[in-house]
């Protein structure tokens, strides 16, 4: 039988891509054997604000089941996927709020030996993907984390062309999730999943 892996995919989205990547990363690890939490990194932004958007809106409705993260959900995870748009080639406030919470789980070294790898969305093809997954993944390294990326192994990879992390350009939010992110997402969570699996296995032929 598979060595059991759980993993925490973490994200933030306002108006819905994110979240919609993030729902098909969960499906995609789970059809990999893992067992998944998804959990959304708590809102920030005043209702007035999400209210006055009717993308945004729609999205805080249809994800309002989703339970939101807690350093439990990190302390109980193998692995964990991020995902988080773009803001100004950086983070969003939402989740690394969420990460700067996780000082107690660091300094106690809960943190550390877990594998990690993220995801994100532009405007624009060259609207901060790449700077936005290596400033996440700045993040890892200070965890001691394990970065699980998924560079270019699969064919597939020569198309969306990120080896960073799966990613989507969304336009104003007109330019729906479609099959080559999909593709994009599957082939990570695989990866991740993968790698996880070989690294619990390793570590527990060493104890």
């Amino acid at each position: 039988m598979p060595t059991p892996v759980n993993v925490a995919v973490i994200y933030y989205s306002s108006t819905g891509t994110v979240a919609t990547i993030a729902k098909a990363m969960a499906q995609y690890a789970e059809k990999a054997g893992a067992e998944v939490r998804l959990r959304k990194a708590g809102e920030l932004a005043p209702q007035a604000a999400i209210d006055s958007n009717p993308a945004w809106a729609a999205n805080a409705k249809d994800t309002a089941d989703i339970a939101e993260a807690s350093p439990d959900d990190m302390i109980w995870a193998d692995a964990v996927i991020l995902g988080t748009p773009t803001r100004f080639g950086n983070v969003t406030a939402q989740l690394k709020q969420f990460l700067d919470t996780l000082g107690g789980l660091w300094q106690a070294g809960r943190l550390a030996d877990k594998v990690y790898s993220g995801f994100t969305s532009t405007s624009t093809a060259h609207g901060g993907q790449e700077s936005t997954l290596l400033a996440l993944y700045n993040t890892i390294h200070h965890f001691g984390g394990i970065l699980v990326a998924p560079g270019y192994t699969d064919p597939s990879k020569f198309v969306d062309g990120n080896p960073y992390g799966t990613s989507h350009v969304a336009g104003q939010g007109d330019i729906p999730v479609g099959e080559q992110t999909l593709t994009a997402t599957r082939v990570q969570a695989e990866r991740v999943v993968k790698f996880t699996r070989a690294i619990k296995d390793g570590l527990a032929t060493e104890n």
